[in-house]
């Protein structure tokens, strides 16, 4: 009698998990299925106070960003592929590309000496030493990259390293349509933002 009522219980288990399996997709029937996939984009770049790597005494904020349109790149000394990526940013900064820095939850000392051994492509490096800012931005993980318009709306999110093939195929259109809205004073029109900054 025993082992027929263990063998009933066997039975009925799977029988409960599918019933159950049944009435959560009945209940997901007719709901919304969008997915968000970057909530960086097309809004400022957070507002924040913190250290110029440089000279830690001096405070940086939204008012020192450049007011054309910029590169922001998320960096580390600890970051194997900010390694690989470092390279192609200064390839980007002798072809005069702006490009913040934001040493990413690093050692002071770390950072400068890794600047002073493989060059600085940066204008300027905030030091986000709680990587709060990091995260404020959308942050992912490193090396990431945020394309700024004029405003200082974030336009684009180049998750990974920047290269070549990213730089010609996404970044440099999207970049080329900020450029030309910001000589003529206005705001890029989002069908095309959507179409060159996706």
């Amino acid at each position: 009698m025993m082992k027929q009522n263990q063998l009933k219980i066997w039975f009925l288990i799977p029988l409960i998990i599918f019933m159950g399996l049944i009435v959560m997709l009945y209940m997901r029937l007719g709901k919304p299925t969008d997915i968000v996939t970057n909530t960086a984009l097309e809004r400022p770049v957070p507002t924040f106070e913190l250290p110029l790597l440089a000279d830690t005494t001096r405070t940086m904020t939204n008012d020192n960003l450049p007011n054309e349109p910029f590169l922001m790149n998320i960096w580390g000394s600890w970051c194997p592929t900010c390694i690989v990526e470092h390279p192609f940013l200064m390839a980007l900064e002798e072809r005069g590309i702006n490009i913040v820095g934001v040493n990413y939850k690093d050692d002071i000392g770390d950072a400068l000496s890794y600047l002073n051994q493989r060059g600085d492509p940066f204008s300027m490096s905030i030091q986000d030493l709680s990587g709060q800012f990091a995260l404020d931005l959308g942050l992912t993980g490193a090396p990431e990259t945020f394309i700024v318009d004029g405003k200082g709306i974030i336009r684009q999110h180049i998750v990974g390293e920047i290269n070549e093939a990213n730089w010609q195929s996404r970044i440099t259109p999207c970049l080329s349509l900020l450029n030309e809205a910001s000589k003529n004073n206005g705001d890029p029109d989002p069908s095309q933002v959507e179409e060159m900054c996706k």
